[in-house]
């Protein structure tokens, strides 16, 4: 019988809301971090393009298993469309497929920003992960393939503009929904005033519950590390390579401080507080009578914190909470 594997890095748990920087990937910000922390599992709560800067929300260790409902979280953008120009990507990154010497004035803008706020169809770019029979879009577009991608359905709670920079360029920014594609909007808006447009420039500053208060630098995680020396890497035999050196336990311990708690995710879902007599229950699995004069009677979805710390997940039927998934100490 073979042996279990063994898992590699720390149980380390929590949140970490990365101020990603311009032109790194969200797949490498996930690696990253899980590199510096050691932990034994790391993802992301919602990708964010390389040439988009802002929050993304990195959950470590038990934090993954709260990811979609941050993942479902209202989000805020803050982008420049130009004007003048539409790029196959719709963005910087692409080649200049068409162009126009019309410019579109503040009132122009103005009055077509309710067509794209509430609920609107949206077709997503030539360049995006969505899959098509199986396969990328992206991968097809690459490939010089004209993809016909259908329209979804997207929701836009707030669309502000916040300044004319100049005749070639504005300012949005968006409260929007899951899968809205903010390239989008700038591609059809642009056909709309008849100068087209793409992004230049595009900051997403919230992910909820998480705020910009909330966001960690890639500066500020340098500085926690400076605070102790990192130690030597191990050399390994007949490697003569340099290696980076890795970060241990002196070093974890001011990582970790830039951590929120597993369930700062779950603002979302109702919340009871135990103790911890009633926290031993959930944790072997069992159900527990809701204690309380604000605790609710009924719940699809509810959380059990203890010690400010999240407990389980769950259900309330008929004030009695029932755990679904229970979360290590």
């Amino acid at each position: 019988m073979s042996r279990p594997r063994k898992k590699k890095g720390r149980p380390v748990s929590g949140w970490l809301v990365l101020d990603k920087p311009y032109r790194m990937g969200s797949t490498e910000a996930v690696s990253k971090i899980k590199w510096l922390f050691g932990a034994e599992k790391a993802g992301h709560a919602g990708t964010l393009d390389p040439l988009a800067s802002g929050m993304l929300p990195l959950a470590l260790g038990e934090a993954t298993k709260t990811v979609p409902y941050v993942q479902d979280g209202a989000k805020v953008y803050r982008f420049t469309i130009s004007w003048g120009e539409e790029r196959t990507t719709d963005d910087l990154e692409g080649e200049v497929a068409k162009s126009s010497d019309q410019r579109p004035d503040k009132e122009s803008i103005l009055a077509l920003l309710p067509k794209y706020t509430g609920i609107i169809m949206q077709v997503p770019p030539q360049f995006s992960a969505i899959k098509i029979a199986g396969e990328r879009a992206y991968d097809m577009a690459r490939d010089g393939e004209t993809v016909d991608i259908p329209a979804r359905e997207v929701e836009i709670a707030r669309f502000d503009l916040i300044e004319i920079v100049d005749e070639d360029s504005a300012v949005f920014e968006i409260e929007c929904g899951k899968g809205t594609y903010v390239r989008s909007l700038a591609r059809d808006m642009g056909r709309d005033l008849g100068c087209y447009g793409y992004i230049s420039s595009l900051r997403r500053t919230e992910v909820y519950p998480f705020t910009e208060e909330d966001m960690v630098t890639m500066e500020e995680i340098e500085e926690a590390l400076a605070q102790v020396p990192m130690p030597e890497p191990e050399p390994r035999e007949g490697d003569e390579r340099p290696r980076s050196p890795k970060p241990g336990p002196d070093q974890w311990k001011f990582l970790d401080k830039l951590l929120l708690d597993t369930g700062a995710g779950l603002e979302s879902l109702p919340q009871i507080i135990v103790s911890d007599d009633t926290a031993a229950r959930i944790r072997s699995g069992n159900p527990a009578i809701v204690r309380g004069r604000d605790a609710p009677v009924e719940a699809d979805e509810a959380c059990a914190f203890s010690h400010g710390k999240l407990l389980a997940i769950g259900s309330i039927e008929a004030g009695m909470f029932r755990p679904k998934r229970v979360f290590a100490a």
